[in-house]
């Protein structure tokens, strides 16, 4: 018995073609399942949908996503690494939400040719009720990385009022900006991003260095 073997179709416009080749990387099972999730609804697509359309068994899913959940999230927890790295790397006289702002558009920074599937992979992680208790756990994540740096900057712990302010008012502002990326065909994510935290960063001028 082949891994691929009890791995029903769907039937739908997902399903793999005969002759098709097994997808051979992260990106492409995310994009094929991107693509069944906007045809089909997320709630109504399977893992073993997504890995009979890419031409992959149930094991070789699992070795790049722990669930379902995460493939909209795509390499969420590598890009959190860098963007620990590029906080970091920015210089101590730096005004700290100046810092927070240069990371965020980084890790923000999106290829043209991937911005179609990034418009789908945020539409699906802000308007699918069965994602929000996921999606809770992963800002949950991205504000500590925001919280853990505006502490260290400030000489205190994480879990003081003021970082962790910052970290929730980061990702308020950068979810506004993704809902109105969304809403206007026309817009630039990084244009957005950048002007509500530009806006942001006035805000907290006289409380951080």
């Amino acid at each position: 018995m082949t891994e691929n073997d009890g791995i029903g179709s769907t039937g739908g416009g997902g399903a793999r073609r005969a002759g098709r080749r097994p997808v051979t990387s992260r990106s492409e099972i995310e994009h094929i399942a991107l693509e069944m999730f906007s045809d089909q609804g997320f709630e109504h697509t399977t893992v073993d949908d997504v890995a009979h359309a890419a031409g992959i068994g149930r094991r070789t899913f699992f070795r790049y996503f722990a669930s379902k959940n995460d493939i909209a999230w795509g390499a969420f927890e590598e890009q959190l690494v860098r963007m620990r790295a590029v906080l970091a790397a920015q210089p101590s006289d730096l005004p700290t939400l100046e810092g927070v702002r240069r990371a965020v558009l980084e890790f923000n920074h999106v290829e043209p040719d991937e911005q179609p599937w990034h418009r789908r992979r945020l539409r699906l992680i802000l308007q699918t009720p069965a994602l929000q208790a996921h999606s809770t756990l992963r800002y949950a994540s991205w504000r500590e990385v925001v919280a853990d740096y505006v502490a260290e900057r400030r000489g205190e712990d994480a879990s003081e009022l003021v970082p962790q302010s910052v970290g929730h008012a980061c990702l308020g502002v950068c979810i506004a900006a993704y809902e109105r990326w969304l809403a206007d065909d026309g817009s630039e994510l990084a244009d957005l991003l950048d002007e509500v935290l530009r806006a942001l960063q006035r805000g907290w001028a006289t409380e951080l260095p």
